[in-house]
């Protein structure tokens, strides 16, 4: 039996901390360094700059990492693996190689390909999501650095896991502690602090990024390394753990890890044990990633500043919802909100203005560019006293839409190409299960009855959330068992959508996780066409949980 691997973040996103690669391989003893560049929009981004230069696809920043980074971690023995191969993993290892051959580094690049699909009419992406077993067989063929296109972002640990302790693609319980591991380790500092509901209750003015120990068993336990800021804890790792995350059963290429079954224990300062995690047959489908652009968007804000805001807000809409009536081309999707953001008697203009904003949508760049911009602008001294806009309306600019699908895992090529140039195709699955809700666990025993206090819901409880293509997920978490008691009969689907106004009528899905005191909701259609269409103020939805936390309820004083 081999030791425990130390496997490291550097990345949560293309844009994360430039230096962090540098602190990682720095900080601290590592057998493996990972960096997840991926997400909806971003293959959006990366298929734009591909229309305009064909070798790219891939995160440019990656290369300018390696070029600081690369000696230092074949010198201290670091593998590294990183999806920043995007939509062109072939070309990022090339780039590779030849950085390799100027620094003079023996470096053996290998990577992972077969997640880009045929084109469907219409679309800038198609990919696959596949498992780590590719990233594995690189790493055995010797690689130093490996680099993939879409896998989940589990994968780029469970590889190295499976790698280093032999499993084999049955065992299952160990394959899916490793995914647990690498979902709290794949956003980076969000283990570690970043992005924290009790943030005040610790230093992270500059969280170290997470690292984690994963035994022959599966079980792990997360860290950072000694000396950097943040915090990891019991709090830390069960909100990762909740985010963008749904039900019980959490599928992947590898294993349908069971959420439900997560122990967390706190094994020292800035240590959390990760165990009893049990594991499933994967699905017999892939989930696949497609975006496209979907016409173009304009939008102006409006300043609204002193008295009469309402009546302001109500004359200048109608004056604009006439112009457009009377355009040629009107936007096919118009949207206003005003955001009361403005007080009484204010000591300062700004603190005395509301914003009304004003998102248009069409597949005509006309009819969100010239007939936006003349119906706003034409406005300037004939409407509301204080007239003025935040900034002067432009052309409009394209939008992208992301929509999930599957496939099945047979008919997706998974291809390892080995630091020699040998392609390694790797079989899927040869067991599968198809996803089934889980059985609701009990509720735990009412709490007593007892005297209550209007209050925010965070002074007693934690939340994350996060987008899923136009689905939002909120997790929820308390500290205390009588705290729990009380989370669990009291935050309901109907509850949350009192709560949350902007979701009622919408799907909501509850599940409960009595292990980690917590319940995790997902808003199915709250984000509308996702993130890239940027049709809702926060696209996201990152501070949905927090503005769940604003919210007042009656909780019982004893929790108080």
């Amino acid at each position: 039996m081999r030791r425990p691997l130390r496997i490291g973040n550097a990345s949560g996103f293309y844009g994360d901390r430039f230096d962090a690669l540098r602190e990682m391989l720095t900080g601290g003893p590592l057998d493996v360094l990972t960096g997840d560049y991926l997400a909806e929009l971003t293959l959006l981004i990366l298929g734009r700059d591909r229309l305009r230069d064909a070798r790219l696809g891939y995160a440019r920043t990656f290369p300018r990492q390696l070029e600081e980074c690369l000696a230092l971690a074949h010198e201290r023995g670091v593998r590294i693996v990183a999806n920043a191969g995007g939509l062109n993993p072939a070309g990022l290892a090339t780039v590779l190689r030849e950085l390799a051959a100027r620094l003079g580094v023996p470096a053996r690049i290998a990577h992972v390909e077969g997640d880009a699909l045929p084109l469907p009419p219409g679309a800038l992406t198609a990919n696959a999501y596949l498992g780590g077993a590719g990233i594995a067989a690189c790493l055995a063929a010797g690689a130093d650095v490996v680099v993939t296109g879409r896998v989940t972002d589990a994968a780029l640990v469970t590889g190295p896991a499976a790698w280093w302790h032999g499993w084999g693609p049955e065992e299952y319980d160990a394959l899916a502690g490793a995914v647990v591991a690498g979902h709290v380790l794949e956003c980076g500092t969000q283990a570690t602090g970043g992005n924290y509901a009790f943030f005040r209750d610790h230093d992270v003015h500059r969280p170290g990024f997470p690292l984690a120990e994963i035994h022959a068993d599966g079980s792990s336990v997360i860290g950072k390394h000694p000396g950097t800021g943040g915090v990891v804890d019991l709090g830390t790792v069960t909100a990762q753990l909740l985010y963008e995350t749904g039900g019980a059963r959490y599928p992947g290429p590898d294993v349908t890890a069971r959420l439900d079954t997560v122990a967390l224990t706190q094994d020292g300062p800035d240590r959390v044990r990760i165990s009893g995690v049990r594991g499933e047959e994967p699905p017999p489908t892939l989930k696949v990633g497609r975006t496209r652009v979907g016409g173009w968007r304009n939008e102006v804000v409006l300043v609204l500043t002193g008295l009469d805001i309402d009546a302001k807000a109500a004359l200048v809409r109608a004056q604009v919802e006439d112009a457009l009536a009377r355009a040629a081309s009107r936007p096919r999707h118009v949207e206003w909100e005003l955001a009361r953001t403005d007080r009484p008697d204010a000591s300062t203009e700004e603190t005395a203005s509301a914003l009304l904003r004003l998102v248009v949508r069409d597949p005509d760049p006309d009819a969100v560019g010239r007939t936006v911009s003349g119906a706003a602008v034409e406005l300037a001294l004939g409407s509301y006293p204080g007239f003025h806009v935040t900034a002067p309306p432009g052309k409009g600019t394209p939008y992208g839409v992301f929509e999930a699908d599957s496939l099945p895992a047979a008919e997706v090529e998974h291809i390892a190409v080995l630091p020699d140039g040998s392609r390694r195709a790797l079989p899927p699955p040869v067991r599968t299960r198809a996803l089934e809700d889980v059985e609701a666990p009990p509720l735990p025993p009412p709490p007593p009855p007892g005297p209550t206090r209007r209050a925010p819901l965070g002074l007693v409880a934690g939340a994350r959330s996060g987008d899923k293509g136009g689905d939002a997920n909120v997790g929820v978490w308390v500290r205390t068992d009588d705290a729990w008691a009380w989370l669990a009969h009291t935050l309901t689907t109907d509850r949350l959508r009192r709560l949350l106004p902007e979701c009622a009528g919408l799907e909501v899905e509850r599940h409960l996780f009595p292990r980690l005191r917590a319940l995790n909701f997902t808003v199915r259609g709250l984000l509308g066409e996702g993130v890239a269409s940027q049709a809702r103020f926060d696209p996201q939805a990152k501070a949905l949980g927090e503005w769940l936390r604003s919210r007042h309820l009656d909780i019982p004083e004893v929790l108080l």
